[in-house]
């Protein structure tokens, strides 16, 4: 797939925790740097401590996003600040729309606007802040848009990808307005958004679709993709379906498994609180690893994909949320039961990145 031998996808853990080591996780560091001598400069109070608090709590998303630049070093320069920077934007709306001083769809259908325009080069930039009360970040989110922008038009296979990349960004900014309008709302708009779906997923449950939705894999793998040259569109099509929605349902469901406390003592929606049991929601995502695990055998290097699959599992059931509930601490162990090695290794990374972060 890669064309210098130096620069082959990685396909064993210690040559991707050595990417990730030596190259991902220093060059994320320098971008967020950036982005972060931007956001203590926004005059809005408000905006300003979401989008210092979305990069303190929400670190690990960039560094995690950014192993996928790791299947193409010579392309990092590019890739990274891209990643970190469509991170940025969805961390950062996310946080407005959680702790939000409004609950009106159209305000977050327009702040969302700036995810899909940050994936056309071509987008004009908006007001998105049109229909709220706080307006005024000093360009904040104006840059991190032109900032993916300038980076996707330097992908030289983006025209592949870019119609797949928009869809993702589409389904995730739908979720985004449904999950945050008034409480007595989300399921219903949910599940008739679903509707439109069912027949293209009859392996998911809504809420697991819905967790698909809620993933940035898929936009980072293709953008990954598009980092080579020649790109074929039914190639760029296949990755999309591959990853598209079982590694990103996994993804957002071990999100959603370790914040259950703090998101039943904040009455936050949790797409793990719809199932008849706990025995369900643990067969259920076990089912979604298993067709992770085949969807990605379809892929060149994909040894890479495997290691995404069970660093994810490591990632999220290292989490040190998990200790604190026993429902959590027991599902993780029958998703860890049979652990293979790589896991293992990617479990005692885990940990070790994060005492870096204390």
């Amino acid at each position: 797939m890669m064309s210098s031998a130096g620069n082959r996808v990685p396909e064993s853990p210690l040559k991707l925790m050595h990417r990730v080591y030596k190259y991902i996780l220093p060059e994320v560091n320098i971008e967020l740097r950036k982005l972060r001598r931007l956001a203590v400069q926004i005059p809005d109070p408000e905006l300003r401590t979401q989008a210092l608090q979305s990069m303190d709590s929400k670190k690990f998303h960039c560094q995690g996003g950014a192993i996928y630049a790791a299947m193409n070093l010579d392309e990092r320069y590019v890739l990274i600040p891209l990643i970190v920077a469509l991170q940025t934007i969805s961390d950062y709306l996310d946080n407005l729309c959680d702790r939000s001083t409004s609950l009106d769809p159209d305000d977050f259908r327009l702040l969302h606007q700036s995810m899909l325009d940050a994936v056309d080069p071509s987008a004009p930039l908006q007001d998105y802040y049109a229909l709220r009360q706080e307006r005024n970040d000093g360009g904040y989110l104006h840059h991190l848009v032109n900032l993916c922008q300038h980076c996707v038009s330097m992908l030289p296979s983006y025209a592949a990808v870019q119609p797949h990349v928009t869809e993702l960004v589409g389904l995730y900014s739908d979720l985004q307005v449904y999950k945050h309008i008034r409480k007595e709302l989300r399921e219903e708009q949910l599940l008739t958004w679903w509707n439109k779906y069912a027949g293209q997923f009859p392996d998911l449950y809504w809420n697991e679709f819905a967790a698909a939705t809620g993933s940035t894999l898929g936009m980072f793998m293709l953008f990954a993709a598009a980092s080579e040259d020649h790109l074929r569109l039914e190639d760029a099509e296949a990755i999309k379906n591959i990853y598209f929605p079982h590694v990103c349902s996994l993804h957002i469901m071990l999100d959603y498994l370790i914040d259950q406390e703090e998101d039943r003592a904040g009455g936050d929606l949790n797409f793990c609180h719809y199932y008849d049991s706990q025995h369900q929601l643990v067969e259920r995502i076990a089912t979604i690893v298993n067709r992770a695990r085949e969807d990605v055998t379809k892929l060149p290097a994909a040894s890479f994909h495997r290691l995404i699959i069970e660093g994810l599992l490591a990632l999220y059931l290292s989490d040190p949320k998990v200790r604190t509930q026993s429902d959590v601490q027991a599902a993780s162990r029958k998703l860890m039961k049979k652990s293979p090695l790589t896991r293992l290794f990617f479990w005692v990374n885990s940990i070790w990145i994060r005492r870096q972060q204390d």
